[in-house]
């Protein structure tokens, strides 16, 4: 499924190269085929929080709406403040998933049909518009849904995918970040992908114990 972009990423860079021999093809996102709205509902239930936590607290807010798969967004502005802070949400957050419910119902959420027509620029700059939306957010719904050139510059995994992959001491800034991942289009979401493999396996290297 991802040969092509594999195959044009390590062309680009030996390390890239060594990486994906390493880590095997890449794994498909798990799209679960809900509509962008509830992926950003989602996605606002579980900032700041780890997803232990983000999860249990998504799933009392689902519990509030028996019976739906996913509430529509009437019945989400129709739920009062205490129940939704009975759930654990923040206010702040409240205030967020209220705003994405009544801009969804405006049609500046787009479903997924008319997202699918938009480019990745103009989806990002529409829905940063939402309150508690940043455009790592947005990179993030668009790289679930199968977008295949998205490469999140302000992602701290990225960034340091990137520098360990290089050796590097210092991360990248993102600007630098989106000028050294060019090359790499059209395909920028798998060499992000990678850059998380990297990452990742940097976490699990131990240093050895200390001589005592």
């Amino acid at each position: 499924m991802f040969e092509a972009a594999q195959h044009h990423i390590a062309s680009n860079c030996p390390n890239f190269a060594a990486l994906i021999e390493r880590v095997g093809p890449r794994t498909p996102s798990s799209d679960d085929g809900r509509p962008p709205y509830a992926k950003l509902v989602r996605a606002i239930a579980h900032q700041q929080l780890n997803g232990r936590a983000a999860e249990l607290i998504f799933g009392r807010f689902l519990a509030l709406f028996p019976g739906d798969d996913f509430p529509h967004p009437d019945h989400v502005l129709a739920q009062s403040d205490e129940a939704l802070r009975g759930v654990g949400f923040s206010f702040s957050k409240i205030a967020a998933i209220r705003d994405i419910a009544a801009k969804t119902l405006d049609g500046v959420v787009p479903g997924r049909e008319e997202l699918a027509t938009l480019s990745d620029d103009e989806a990002i700059s529409r829905l940063v518009t939402l309150r508690g939306v940043g455009r790592w957010t947005v990179e993030m719904l668009l790289m679930n849904m199968g977008r295949p050139d998205i490469l999140p510059v302000d992602d701290f995994g990225v960034r340091e995918g990137y520098r360990i992959l290089h050796g590097l001491e210092a991360q990248p800034k993102p600007r630098a970040l989106a000028e050294i991942g060019a090359p790499w289009a059209p395909y920028r979401s798998t060499a992000s992908w990678y850059l998380w493999r990297a990452a990742d396996e940097h976490k699990k290297i131990k240093p050895p114990p200390p001589i005592v």
